[in-house]
């Protein structure tokens, strides 16, 4: 190598050392970076946010889509507006079955009866017996009726075969009732009575003088019944009434007090000539009606 190439040489690398000193790195652009971070950062924190919302309303949407048991449409659901929206119970859920009230007690559907076969028995029983009779208009509807006894009727000569009684009070006209025999599904007879039976000056205890199938047998019968037989004793009662017993045969009982109305019954184990002796008492403890001093009742049996 020539002595000029050689200086030559020795001349670029010292002015390359020297520049390695005073050269750096252009700085980088920090604010410009950040704002960019920022910016990308919110747009990342709003489609999250976007996200989460189409999670919450995609439930309520989907179940629009396919209904509750998947054939429902679109547009026949409200979708939930957000998850802590407060809640309603649907009002088209089951609608409840139309009938007679229940008995205040459930002592007063006897013999293994529910309110369910009572109610039906009744509901046959008007729907049988309804035309050309006293029960008619809005009382031919078993919906009128509030039970307030069912229990099992004794079959004897003139009507054989055991089924179910059933009585029924509706609150207009006042006092109003019906007793139905029911055998098999079939209406074997209706009874009808109202307060109005009784004229206006009755007492804090009105026994129904007319629901004496539920205490006797036939006529024909008479001292043959046919035992264990299965008694019931109803009537009307005031304000002022708060407890009724009934004494009938080898048995008592303290009546059930059911929206102005008494109902007792037991068990006939012995042959009987006398009526059920009804006694009502205020809440006192005082005795305020006694059948026996009742010249309107009466106390030996046909």
């Amino acid at each position: 190598m020539a002595d000029d190439e050689r200086d030559f040489e020795e001349l670029v690398r010292k002015l390359m050392t020297d520049d390695a000193h005073t050269i750096q790195p252009s700085p980088a652009p920090y604010p410009a970076i950040r704002r960019r971070g920022v910016t990308e950062r919110r747009r990342r924190v709003a489609a999250v946010g976007a996200a989460l919302a189409a999670l919450v309303t995609v439930p309520a949407g989907a179940y629009a889509v396919v209904g509750g048991n998947g054939g429902g449409g679109a547009d026949t659901a409200t979708p939930m507006s957000s998850v802590s929206a407060p809640q309603t119970e649907s009002t088209s859920g089951p609608t409840t079955r139309s009938g007679p009230q229940p008995p205040v007690s459930e002592e007063q559907l006897l013999d293994g009866i529910t309110f369910a076969q009572a109610s039906d028995a009744l509901e046959q029983c008007l729907d049988q017996e309804h035309v050309g009779s006293a029960v008619s208009g809005d009382l031919a509807k078993a919906e009128s009726y509030r039970i307030i006894l069912a229990a099992k009727s004794t079959g004897v000569s003139n009507s054989p075969g055991d089924g179910i009684h059933v009585v029924g009070v509706a609150e207009r006209p006042e006092g109003f009732r019906v007793i139905c025999n029911v055998k098999e599904g079939v209406s074997a007879g209706i009874s009808t009575s109202s307060k109005e039976a009784y004229g206006p000056d009755t007492g804090p205890v009105v026994p129904d003088a007319n629901a004496g199938d539920l205490y006797q047998q036939s006529l024909i019968d008479k001292g043959k019944w046919k035992l264990p037989f299965r008694w019931g004793v109803i009537g009307m009662v005031d304000r002022s009434v708060a407890k009724v017993t009934v004494d009938y045969g080898d048995g008592s009982a303290t009546a059930a007090l059911d929206h102005g109305w008494f109902v007792a019954s037991g068990v006939l184990n012995r042959q009987v000539t006398k009526t059920p002796h009804i006694k009502g008492f205020d809440a006192a403890g005082k005795l305020v009606y006694d059948s026996d001093t009742d010249k309107t009742y009466d106390k030996t049996l046909p």
